[in-house]
C-alpha cells in the first residue's frame, strides 16, 4: 500500500455549511475531478477539496458527503444535498491501485484532523505514491504575499505532482533533468514512460475577493507554472486546477439577494504572477521533501538528489555560493 487522501477545507470548519466562489480549469483532461459541471454552473464550491489515487475517487467521494451530513444542518435550500470536489492521479506504479486500500474512515479521518498551519510535504496523503519528473513526487504547499487595491492578499497553492518526464525536468530555468539521468529511476529500463503520462492537481485558494470568472483565470494560471517545470501536458495527463476565494463568506449565506465585494480586472496582475510562481515552487517542494520510496513488485523512485541540485542551480548562477 502506497497511497492516501488528502483535504483541503476553503473555510475550515465553517466549510460544509458556507461555499466559497470557485472555478476550475483542465489543462488536459485525462483525470478526474467531481463536481466540475457544477463547479463551472454555479460558480461555487461547497465543502471540501479531497485529492487521492485514481481507483478511490468513488469511496472518498461517499464519505465528503457523509462528513456533511454530520457537520450541521442542510443547506440553505432546505436539502442535505452534496457534490463534493474529489480529484485523483494515479499512484499504481508503486501502489496496489486495484486493491483500494483507501477506506472511508482514511477520508473521515483526513477531514476530521484537517487544520491550519504548515502543510506535511512529500510522500504524505494523496501524494504517497506519486511520481514527478521519474523522481519521486507527491504533495508541495507555496504561497505568496502580494498587494492588491491597497491591502495585502495571500495566494496559498498546494499540489499533487504526479507528471512529467526527466529529460524536460526545469528548476529556476535550469535544465536539470537533463543533468541528472544516470539515476535509473525503474526497476527495468522498458518499464521508463515514453510520453508524459502522468498527471497533476493543483488547488489555488486566495483571501483576495474574487468572482467566479476572476477565479478561472486564476485557475488557468497553474498552466504557466508547468511549462516553466517544463511539461507539455502530454495526451495521457490529468491536469486539473481548481482555485477558490474565502472572501465574501457573508453574500454566500443563501439568501435571495446578496452583495459581494470584488477586486478590479486591472488589479489582478499581482494575483496571476503569485499563482504561477506559488504553483512552480509548490512542485519543487514536493520533489524536494519526498524520500526515495519502494513500492508493489519491487517497484522503486528515487528522491531527487538534493546536493547535485544545488550543485547545478549555483553552476548556473540561481543559488549563491556557500
Amino acid at each position: 500500500m502506497r497511497t492516501g487522501v488528502t483535504a483541503v477545507l476553503p473555510r475550515g470548519r465553517d466549510s460544509a455549511l458556507t461555499p466559497a466562489f470557485g472555478a476550475w480549469f483542465p489543462l488536459n483532461g485525462n483525470g478526474e475531478m467531481t463536481r466540475a459541471a457544477w463547479l463551472e454552473d454555479s460558480g461555487q464550491l461547497a465543502g471540501a477539496v479531497m485529492i487521492t489515487n485514481t481507483h478511490s475517487v468513488g469511496v472518498v467521494r461517499d464519505a465528503a458527503i457523509a462528513w456533511r451530513i454530520k457537520q450541521g444542518a442542510a443547506d440553505a435550500s432546505g436539502y442535505w444535498w452534496s457534490l463534493p470536489v474529489v480529484a485523483e492521479t494515479w499512484d499504481g506504479y508503486l501502489n496496489d491501485i486495484n486493491g483500494f486500500h483507501v477506506k472511508s474512515e482514511h477520508a473521515l479521518r483526513a477531514l476530521d484532523e484537517a487544520k491550519g498551519g504548515p502543510v506535511a510535504e512529500g510522500n504524505v496523503g494523496g501524494g504517497t505514491g506519486m511520481i514527478c519528473h521519474e523522481f519521486k513526487g507527491g504533495i508541495g504547499t507555496a504561497s505568496r504575499v502580494v498587494e492588491v487595491a491597497g491591502a495585502e492578499r495571500r495566494v496559498g497553492v498546494l499540489v499533487q505532482a504526479n507528471y512529467g518526464l526527466r529529460d524536460s525536468l526545469r528548476i529556476a530555468g535550469v535544465p536539470v533533468g537533463q543533468h541528472l539521468r544516470k539515476h535509473r529511476a525503474y526497476t527495468e529500463p522498458e518499464q521508463a514512460p515514453k510520453s508524459e503520462t502522468g498527471s497533476i492537481i493543483v488547488v489555488v485558494a486566495t483571501d483576495a475577493p474574487l468572482l467566479p470568472h476572476q477565479l478561472k483565470r486564476i485557475a488557468r494560471r497553474p498552466t504557466l507554472a508547468l511549462g516553466r517545470m517544463g511539461s507539455s501536458s502530454g495526451n495521457g495527463s490529468g491536469d486539473i486546477f481548481v482555485a477558490f476565494s474565502t472572501a465574501n463568506a457573508e453574500a454566500l449565506k443563501g439568501k435571495e439577494l446578496s452583495r459581494a465585494e470584488f477586486v478590479g480586472n486591472d488589479a489582478m496582475d499581482a494575483l496571476f504572477t503569485a499563482t504561477v510562481q506559488a504553483t512552480e515552487e509548490a512542485i519543487v517542494n514536493a520533489m524536494v521533501a519526498a524520500r526515495e520510496m519502494h513500492g508493489q513488485d519491487g517497484h522503486y523512485a528515487i528522491a531527487l538528489p538534493h546536493e547535485e541540485l544545488v550543485k547545478l542551480l549555483r553552476q548556473y548562477g540561481r543559488s549563491p555560493k556557500p
